[in-house]
């Protein structure tokens, strides 16, 4: 395998991590939106961004879905030509953008004019979105060469984190939480190289790969067909599980490779039928989580706030064994840039 920096940018997400973590807080202007939200002064929670940043805003989607909140999701470039009629005072936006200076992210500043509050993540203090947000929360994710990798884990972990304070929960039982996301991903890590090598051979022949399953693995898999595709150059699929049902698994065959993320107990089960089901037709599939029978699939028990950022994981391994397996560097852009300024 040919290894660069988007190697070291993976090994790099426990550091990541931990300086993300010791840089969580509420501030007084976060804490007066939640004070505005709670009283019922916001109707809706707009959740938006694009790529990764994007993606990595499932979890906190049905948290505060769950919670009792008016959340939705929306991709940047559709809120601010398709759907600008939700800036509006009653509108409470949460941004997410590594560089903070994406075209969309600018666009939105730029239509909303200050009629939503916004909620800024972000891994660049300087830009333009969090200079112009209400509130920010920032990871310390340091530089990434290219594909997101530690820039998505540690949204990730700031969303966690945003959403435990917007849900008004016990930041200390937050922090213990989140304290154990370092740890877990050096673990997984530390085998890295064996992962790799096991995957060049179980992929060598696959010329489809179909990311699937539920909730909040919903992030993983949108990320994970993101990522390969730039990574590798390789085409890849996220999707539910559910909708790889409605037509997609008519495409089960030696050749296409599905990894169905087990997920919480909630659908755990009807995650697991589905890749029966595509082994009994013949088809590649596998599981990925606690019960995975491949090792570098197979995830250790893990709480709501952890696993969706060791889900991703396995899919970095799977983009360095797609490289490994063309002869090529993994995550070295030759078309795309690392913030894309052009809509």
């Amino acid at each position: 395998m040919i290894e660069g920096e988007y190697l070291q940018d993976i090994l790099d997400q426990p550091h990541a991590l931990e300086n993300t973590l010791a840089g969580l807080g509420t501030s007084k202007s976060l804490q007066q939106l939640v004070d505005r939200l709670k009283d019922g002064k916001f109707h809706r929670v707009v959740l938006t961004g694009m790529g990764s940043s994007f993606h990595a805003l499932h979890p906190l989607n049905l948290d505060l879905i769950s919670h009792g909140f008016t959340a939705l999701m929306v991709e940047t470039s559709e809120l601010v030509h398709y759907k600008n009629h939700f800036f509006t005072p009653k509108t409470l936006i949460i941004a997410v953008s590594q560089s903070g200076q994406s075209a969309e992210i600018v666009r939105l500043i730029e239509m909303n004019a200050k009629r939503s509050a916004v909620i800024a993540v972000t891994n660049t203090e300087e830009s333009a979105l969090a200079q112009y947000a209400n509130a920010v929360l920032l990871t310390q994710s340091g530089r990434e060469f290219s594909v997101s990798c530690k820039t998505y884990v540690t949204a990730l972990m700031a969303l966690k984190w945003l959403g435990d304070v917007l849900c008004e929960r016990d930041l200390r039982y937050s922090g213990r939480e989140l304290k154990h996301a370092a740890p877990a991903v050096a673990a997984y890590l530390a085998d890295w190289n064996d992962y790799v090598g096991n995957l060049v051979s179980k992929l060598n022949d696959i010329r489809h790969l179909f990311l699937v399953g539920r909730g909040p693995s919903l992030a993983a898999v949108g990320t994970g067909a993101l990522i390969v595709k730039e990574a590798d150059h390789f085409h890849a699929e996220g999707m539910s599980s559910a909708a790889f049902r409605h037509g997609p698994l008519e495409m089960s065959g030696p050749e296409t490779f599905v990894l169905v993320f087990s997920g919480d107990t909630r659908t755990r089960a009807l995650n697991r039928r589905l890749v029966d089901d595509i082994q009994q037709q013949g088809g590649c599939a596998e599981l990925l989580g606690e019960d995975a029978s491949t090792e570098c699939f197979r995830l250790g028990e893990h709480g709501a706030a952890v696993r969706p950022i060791v889900e991703i994981l396995p899919v970095q391994m799977i983009t360095l064994a797609l490289a490994a397996c063309a002869g090529r560097e993994p995550g070295r852009f030759e078309l795309a840039t690392k913030v894309t300024t052009t809509e």
